[in-house]
């Protein structure tokens, strides 16, 4: 059984052909991908094509990846490309009505998109983080986080752990996804780890 709580785990496994770790590694990753097309404003045929891009580009070259925790950050890279290709494709086949102004075409955009920009980028950041958590964790943070809230009661019995442990493992999550966030920043700011991988 892949060891599924550590992204280099599921990497190795996942680029010898283990099906199990690629299905943890898509199910891990599918929210921070679905944020990146959702931020560049995709839906329906055009995300999924996105998607399913990123992902046949990681199946090229998930062996070439010398550090597997630059995979977060990979994904987002591959995951932007690929959006600005779509949009750029849609932008040349798109109709346009010539009997309206240009301000009307631009009507709903963000007012400050710099800000917007931020936001987006701050989100992917956070998504990658919690995806390099473990499941337990993970699941833990999800359930403590639903709305509307769950009791601890049914938390613990979802788990199997005693309703006293949720508190200090809860503390233990947040503490590995700071760690994360940091070291994602660090690498961010280097620029060291996306270009470790094809």
């Amino acid at each position: 059984m892949v060891d599924t709580s550590t992204v280099t785990a599921l990497v190795a496994a996942a680029g010898e052909g283990d099906a199990g770790a690629w299905k943890a590694l898509v199910e891990r990753y599918a929210p921070l991908v679905g944020s990146v097309i959702v931020r560049h404003r995709l839906y329906g045929a055009d995300a999924e094509d996105v998607a399913q891009t990123v992902w046949l580009r990681l199946v090229e070259h998930l062996r070439d990846l010398r550090e597997p925790r630059a995979l977060p950050m990979w994904l987002i890279t591959i995951s932007r490309n690929e959006c600005v290709r779509v949009l750029k494709a849609g932008k040349r086949l798109r109709p346009v009505d010539p009997t309206l102004d240009g301000e009307t075409l631009h009507v709903g955009e963000a007012a400050e998109p710099d800000q917007a920009l931020l936001d987006g980028e701050r989100h992917q950041r956070l998504l990658a983080a919690f995806a390099e958590l473990s499941d337990r964790h993970r699941e833990l943070l999800l359930l403590l986080t639903a709305d509307p809230p769950i009791p601890y009661t049914e938390i613990s019995r979802r788990l199997g752990v005693p309703v006293g442990s949720i508190g200090p493992t809860r503390a233990r999550a947040l503490r590995r996804l700071r760690e994360c966030l940091e070291h994602a920043n660090g690498e961010r700011s280097g620029r060291g780890g996306i270009a470790t991988l094809g």
